[in-house]
């Protein structure tokens, strides 16, 4: 709870991941993926409750047993093709049925093991000091827009019209991308036409790159493997 507005952290986990199977509950450092996510929610002070919303039982069980709710969700919302947000709208909505009341919703990813407490207080804290509708965190991009390229026709253009991708990174503008640690958007903001959470008057969290791994393909894991020895 932050100055006495209800706070929920969604944790979205479907079983059916093509690239690494069972990813969210994939052994990374001693303990399921999903693990970590919960353990940082749970122990940040702003959030209330922590819920894993899944298709899995599996993911159910290993999530139940770190200490986190469980939202059982419609197949429907769990395919290659669904929507994050899609899922938020069904447990916000069960939540209702509870006749359970958040003001802020915080949707973290199960595949950002590297967050810290601090980027997901930070989030929470930036919302509600600044009135944002949504708050996201971002990383540098890996890639600088002016140095990207489009290719037609096995002819390659500079990709924004006028950019000068020769500059050293220095002389570069300064250009950022999601890392999809950490969300945070007022509940009342969320609507049948909202797709995705960053909506409205927002705002941004810095995180380094070495917090922002996400794990994706299996290379990930032995890379994330390896930052933890460190």
């Amino acid at each position: 709870m932050i100055n006495n507005k209800k706070v929920v952290a969604i944790i979205p986990a479907r079983g059916g991941s093509k690239s690494i199977p069972q990813k969210n509950i994939a052994i990374l450092a001693g303990k399921p993926l999903i693990a970590w996510t919960i353990e940082k929610a749970l122990a940040t002070p702003e959030i209330d409750n922590v819920i894993v919303s899944t298709d899995c039982n599996n993911i159910a069980n290993v999530s139940r047993k770190y200490g986190a709710e469980i939202n059982m969700r419609p197949g429907e919302f769990s395919q290659d093709h669904s929507l994050v947000i899609d899922t938020i709208r069904y447990v916000l909505g069960e939540l209702q049925k509870e006749t359970k009341e958040f003001e802020y919703i915080v949707l973290l990813e199960p595949t950002a093991p590297f967050r810290d407490i601090e980027d997901i207080s930070s989030c929470i804290k930036l919302i509600d000091e600044k009135k944002y509708d949504s708050v996201a965190t971002y990383t540098e991009a890996s890639l600088n827009p002016h140095r990207a390229w489009k290719i037609k026709d096995g002819v390659p253009e500079i990709f924004i019209e006028g950019a000068v991708p020769w500059l050293p990174r220095q002389k570069l503008p300064e250009a950022y991308q999601l890392n999809g640690a950490v969300y945070v958007a007022k509940v009342k903001k969320i609507n049948n036409n909202s797709i995705g959470l960053v909506i409205g008057e927002t705002g941004a969290i810095i995180m380094p790159k070495e917090r922002s791994i996400d794990i994706d393909e299996p290379i990930d894991l032995v890379i994330a493997e390896n930052l933890f020895k460190f």
